[in-house]
């Protein structure tokens, strides 16, 4: 038997790895099934160009758990080790490792997202153990090894008379990890780290029904065997090419991936790419709507099918961590921070391809089925309309794709929509004003005036929508979007016909100075001449302050505090109404306070403003008018 020290500067690195290397103690078991599914794959490939002669088999992982003994065994059937291998890899490589990686990071282990360390993983062993060991034997010729160390610098390493090709380990779990000698804790670790690893895994067994013979007697009883628990699929849709998998297919496997997720999944995109970078997965669109508090965390990142994290940021673009799937790469690199990794080179490549690799699928959806993509589009469009906001490279591409729906819900890409409305909707100086409600039912009445003049009115209910149709004005100078309660129509889309007004210039500074003694200071009475059967008074908003201020609220707008300032409304009342007359010429001040406030109550009404007290006010004071 063959003693020694580690050769490590720390005393004892041990307590270190505990503390600073990893938040969570359970990645020990992802740590310790993937170097055995390294091992298992590494023969495998030895195997196949003639290096090792030995039969490859059909190889499992084993996991077993001795409760009474307070024991962990993890055992493969791969390469194995040599003693000298052993005194190698362990003793010298490992731990040279983990000395050099704690150096490195323990002063920011804790914060900096560390998530994972392979090759290094064996000495994650002793996060939850007081004592390891090893048994071993190598696919080479030559005895089995055992490898004992107890959390300190001094290890064992001695003869096995293990006879079977491969590497156990064992794990003397310590008093303040005993949680993990729980089946269902180690059952749940399994299905989260290891759950589409490439060697199957075992974990105890399951009792399996054998199916009736043809021929069997009524009175038969099915037979039962006890079979093997394999809790892995090794072979997990991402690791296929799409034309070996059918629509079903890919709906089978995002049920694998999220079990009690009942509705289906709108469509995926299968990434495939192995240069400059290797990079595979599946996206899928779930069903979103405008909710933009979506559950984000749900894209889950593999390393050659381990799992890694389900915070992909800065690997997959921002508007794409709403969608859910897998993307596995072995080319990103791990042990960084997360401001490093938005950093990395080979990062801004793969997040480069993801977005351009979307765009082209959505384009394709797009032209093969319009009418299906039109039909999906409510329950994409938050997700496309960030992405146009946050990528350069997405907005782009998004013209070939994002639509603008209509209020009658009909659907034009931006190109359409300008060929469509420049010979009606182009205002006196040339601009093509695009108009557009943001609730169809509060705004009704707006729409419906500017429907009666022939225009198209747009639905744009998104909460970013403020942000993006600033965007697009900025790229396309002759073009204006306003929102259809923001002015009267005649002047959101000013022609060069003017309406007379029936009241003279007088006349009119005498109405201002009456109305403006009963209504309220937040709101800016504006006189305009219009049709006489238009509604005598109309509120509106100012297009540019509701637009900053809905900016400000959901991020941005460039003005500080927009977002706490007070509704700000305009009053316009037709000079040509009858009620405009009536309020000039009534000399009953207090009749024509009684018109006024009617007026705007009906008019605050119309714009679902009128709540409250005022509200009841009105009620009570219209039920009188009909006695």
């Amino acid at each position: 038997m063959a003693t020694g020290k580690i050769n490590v500067s720390v005393e004892n690195i041990f307590p270190l790895i505990k503390k600073f290397l990893y938040s969570d103690h359970e990645i020990f078991l992802r740590e310790l099934v993937s170097n055995g599914t390294d091992a298992t794959l590494k023969l495998k490939h030895l195997i196949s160009i003639g290096e090792a002669k030995v039969e490859y088999g059909n190889p499992i992982i084993e996991v077993k758990v001795d409760k009474e003994g307070k024991k962990i065994h993890i055992i493969d059937q791969g390469l194995g080790m040599t003693a000298d291998e052993v005194e190698k890899y362990i003793n010298q490589v490992a731990f040279s490792g983990a000395e050099e990686f704690l150096d490195k990071y323990k002063d920011s282990a804790k914060d900096s997202g560390i998530i994972g360390h392979f090759g290094l993983g064996f000495y994650s062993a002793f996060m939850v153990a007081e004592k390891v060991e090893i048994f071993t034997k190598s696919y080479k010729d030559e005895p089995a090894a055992h490898w004992t160390c107890d959390g300190s610098p001094e290890f064992t390493l001695e003869p096995s008379d293990k006879t079977s090709r491969g590497t156990e380990i064992v794990l003397h779990v310590a008093e303040d990890s005993l949680e993990f000698l729980d089946d269902s804790k180690i059952s749940g670790l399994l299905n989260k780290y290891n759950k589409f690893m490439p060697i199957p895994i075992k974990f105890g067994t399951r009792t399996e029904t054998l199916p009736k013979p043809e021929d069997a007697p009524e009175d038969y009883v099915n037979e039962t065997v006890e079979t093997d628990n394999i809790i892995n699929n090794p072979n997990p849709a991402w690791t296929k090419q799409p034309s070996e998998l059918s629509d079903e297919d890919y709906k089978n496997f995002y049920r694998e991936l999220y079990p009690m997720q009942f509705e289906e999944p709108l469509f995926n995109i299968h990434l495939n790419v192995d240069y400059p970078f290797n990079l595979t997965g599946i996206l899928y669109f779930p069903k979103l709507g405008t909710d933009m508090q979506i559950q984000k965390d749900k894209i889950q990142l593999y390393q050659n099918q381990v799992y890694v994290t389900d915070n992909v940021e800065g690997i997959v673009p921002e508007f794409l961590t709403m969608l859910k799937g897998v993307i596995d790469s072995p080319d990103i690199p791990l042990n960084v921070s997360r401001s490093g990794l938005q950093a990395d080179g080979a990062v801004k490549k793969i997040s480069n391809y993801i977005t351009r690799k979307v765009a082209d699928k959505l384009k394709s959806l797009f032209n093969e089925n319009r009418a299906d993509f039109e039909a999906k589009w409510n329950d994409i469009k938050i997700v496309l309309e960030y992405g146009m906001l946050s990528e350069d490279k997405f907005y782009e591409k998004a013209g070939a794709f994002v639509l603008y729906p209509t209020v009658d819900n009909t659907y034009f890409t931006l190109e359409e929509l300008k060929e469509k409305l420049k010979e009606n909707q182009t205002d006196k100086d040339g601009k093509l004003v695009v108009l557009y409600a943001g609730n169809k039912e509060e705004q009704h009445s707006y729409i419906q005036t500017a429907k009666d003049k022939g225009y198209e009115v747009l639905l744009l209910d998104s909460p970013i929508i403020s942000h993006l149709i600033q965007k697009i004005e900025n790229d396309n100078k002759d073009l204006t979007f306003v929102r259809v309660d923001s002015d009267h129509i005649d002047n959101l889309i000013k022609k060069d016909e003017n309406t007379i007004s029936k009241l003279s210039d007088e006349e009119k500074e005498t109405l201002k100075t009456s109305l403006e003694a009963y209504i309220p200071k937040a709101y800016s009475v504006q006189l305009e001449a219009m049709d006489s059967q238009a509604a005598p008074f109309i509120i509106t908003q100012p297009e540019f302050m509701r637009r900053m201020k809905e900016m400000s609220q959901t991020g941005g707008g460039g003005m500080f505090g927009m977002g706490n300032m007070p509704e700000m409304y305009n009053l316009v009342v037709n000079t040509n109404s009858d009620l405009a007359s009536s309020i000039l010429n009534t000399e009953d001040k207090t009749h024509q306070e009684h018109l006024v406030k009617q007026a705007l109550d009906l008019a605050k009404l119309s714009q679902n403003l009128l709540k409250g007290e005022a509200l009841t006010a009105f009620v009570k004071r219209s039920f009188e008018m009909i006695k």
